[in-house]
């Protein structure tokens, strides 16, 4: 036991003189002394020859000994940094930093906020609202029963497991969220992504984004929705572009006549 009791003392002595520079002396400490095949757990391990009845006095020296070490340790790792900061202290910290690339904004990005910007110069806010939709909001509330050719497995993402909710297929389900506020005149826009069940091809994919208004107010005519899509599409695309109303209607399928 004498012998262990030197060599941990050599150990102390050895443990104190050392000093660090940078890291890489750090790191070498750490593998020396406190590593998985280190020297303190070499010495740890002799608590297994140590006579039972000075187990408990060895204990408490290996302890100190660890203790003594892990705190070395520490104290190299806060000098190995600040030396790190003192070599470097040679370098002119007021001189501007070298630029750092920075992305640009998505197309569509750029593209909404446009759509949106024209829009809020008319008085309307924008609206978002959740991608799954529940199928009240998304269908019922819009008047799409449950035969109709939109709700079919080949138009809509259900959700595998509760096939009431869906991944939206417009952004309409917005409008009857903000309707069933109640709070009244509405002037909104809501724009957002919206998913169909469709073959991927170059000219479309099974998301996409668009862009809904929704006004609602006393006096409110047709001739307020034209207006509002004639200015949208000269400030969009140029005062000299050319503007044809085509209207046209889309029945459900139990008002389809025989004929069609």
């Amino acid at each position: 036991m004498e012998q262990l009791l030197k060599q941990i003392e050599d150990y102390k002595q050895e443990i104190a003189a050392f000093s660090a520079t940078d890291e890489k002396q750090v790191e070498e400490f750490r593998i020396r002394f406190l590593g998985t095949k280190g020297i303190v757990k070499a010495v740890m391990g002799e608590m297994k020859n140590v006579p039972v009845d000075q187990k408990k006095s060895f204990g408490q020296l290996l302890n100190e000994f660890k203790v003594f070490a892990e705190e070395k340790y520490e104290a190299l790792k806060l000098n190995g940094a600040g030396s790190q900061s003192q070599a470097a202290s040679g370098l002119d910290l007021s001189l501007p930093g070298d630029p750092v690339p920075l992305g640009s904004r998505h197309p569509i990005t750029m593209m909404r906020n446009r759509i949106v910007s024209i829009f809020q110069r008319l008085g309307f806010a924008v609206a978002e609202g959740p991608e799954i939709e529940d199928d009240w909001h998304n269908f019922g509330a819009l008047n799409l029963p449950a035969h109709h050719p939109a709700r079919d497995m080949q138009d809509t993402f259900y959700i595998q497991q509760n096939p009431d909710w869906v991944l939206r297929t417009h952004t309409s389900s917005v409008q009857i969220r903000e309707m069933e506020k109640g709070k009244l005149p509405i002037r909104m826009l809501m724009p957002g992504r919206v998913y169909r069940n469709e073959t991927v091809s170059a000219r479309s994919h099974c998301f996409f984004h668009q862009v809904e208004g929704l006004y609602i107010d006393e006096n409110v005519s047709f001739a307020d929705l034209k207006q509002t899509l004639y200015f949208f599409v000269k400030e969009m695309y140029g005062k000299d572009v050319k503007v044809r109303f085509r209207p046209s209607y889309f029945p459900l399928p139990n008002q389809v006549p025989k004929w069609m």
